[in-house]
């Protein structure tokens, strides 16, 4: 029965690959996701083509279709992975590349890129058990890593219960969801696992594609759609996701022990606590956002990142790329609080900002001008 439940899973996550990914947004994202899949539109004041992480899909569909409607410029979101994305951007196939997982100055230095931030969110454990609501069970970072390590199997394991006195667990096996595309999600999931567990760190690691140590009774989903789906399938069930994710699939959330020793609910507030992050100084602002110390932060938070070239082969589809992301630290920080994501501050989006002079045309000058205030915030 369990391999055949398994089979199932694999099948839907096939025929959902197959068909498309969900818009996750219906009212102003679904215009925009349908777009994307669908090429140009003619009548388009300009079309620029993204690709990479599944994370923010959900925010970058909506500030699509926000910014085509005042602008008229169109912009192709694809969400295929962090590591899809990081691959694109590097062929040049795409005007802009997403992950969630930051690179090294040296990795971008090495594929002449600049990387920047967007929004924060958070990577949260989700859960299919009858009778268990959203924010109701408690998980500490070993007992999660056990799960996933294959050492606690069941649901009513002792680590758990201990955990969640007075909540009803049954006595069945655990099926572990699990990204099986390269992923920033994975990235991040893995490296606060590695974080908290030794043997975690010590064992399969921190990377954006692992070897799950649950395979053989596990499942894999293709981007935080697959994974939501697949969970949403299969009863006593675990998977991670993007809280956006979560929220709009009506899933069960867990809590989480921080690092400071609280159970925290994923929210707006507690993603924000782990982004005060030092972004002026960091190099190539290569900052993972998980197990911050902070007393309410929530310990799997991610910043997702925008990788463009510093020197383009398109330079006016990367001066357009530049515009809409102008456009969404300008005008995006209201849509982004509505799908949980945080907004950064203004005196760090000036940084950010002010790094797009990296980004130059044939003739060696910017492609897009950086403010005064956003130049006097780098000095």
């Amino acid at each position: 029965m369990r391999y055949s439940l398994l089979s199932i899973i694999v099948a839907s996550t096939l025929a959902l690959t197959a068909c498309g990914n969900k818009p996750a947004d219906k009212a102003e994202s679904g215009a925009a996701a349908s777009s994307a899949s669908a090429g140009s539109d003619k009548n388009a004041a300009f079309t620029i083509t993204g690709a990479g992480a599944s994370f923010p899909q959900p925010i970058y569909a909506k500030w699509a279709g926000q910014f085509k409607s005042t602008t008229g410029g169109q912009v192709n979101y694809q969400s295929i992975g962090s590591s899809g994305g990081i691959k694109q951007i590097q062929a040049n196939t795409v005007d802009f590349g997403a992950s969630d997982a930051p690179l090294s100055k040296e990795e971008l230095d090495k594929s002449g890129l600049i990387q920047f931030p967007t929004v924060i969110g958070g990577v949260v454990p989700v859960v299919n058990i009858d009778g268990v609501q959203p924010g109701q069970l408690k998980l500490d970072g070993t007992t999660l890593a056990n799960i996933y390590l294959g050492k606690i199997t069941k649901w009513n394991d002792a680590a758990i219960t201990a955990l969640n006195p007075g909540v009803t667990l049954p006595d069945a096996p655990i099926t572990t969801i699990f990204r099986s595309d390269g992923s920033g999600t994975t990235f991040n999931f893995t490296s606060y696992l590695g974080a908290v567990s030794p043997e975690w760190k010590a064992g399969p690691g921190v990377d954006k594609s692992i070897k799950w140590p649950t395979a053989a009774t596990g499942a894999g989903g293709k981007g935080n759609e697959g994974v939501a789906s697949n969970v949403t399938r299969a009863k006593n069930s675990i998977g991670y996701v993007e809280y956006a994710y979560a929220k709009q699939n009506n899933m069960a959330h867990t809590q989480l022990k921080n690092a400071a020793g609280n159970f925290v609910q994923p929210s707006a507030e507690s993603f924000a606590a782990a982004g005060n992050a030092d972004w002026k100084n960091t190099p190539g602002f290569n900052i993972v956002l998980t197990n911050q110390a902070d007393a309410n932060a929530w310990p799997i938070s991610a910043a997702t990142f925008i990788l463009v070239h510093k020197n383009p082969t398109n330079p006016e589809n990367v001066k357009n790329t530049l515009k809409f992301f102008d456009w969404a630290y300008t005008g995006g920080d209201e849509a982004a609080k509505s799908l949980d994501f945080v907004p950064f501050s203004a005196e760090s989006k000036a940084i950010f900002r002010a790094s797009w002079n990296e980004v130059v045309g044939k003739d060696g000058k910017p492609l897009f001008e950086a403010t005064a205030t956003a130049a006097s915030a780098t000095k």
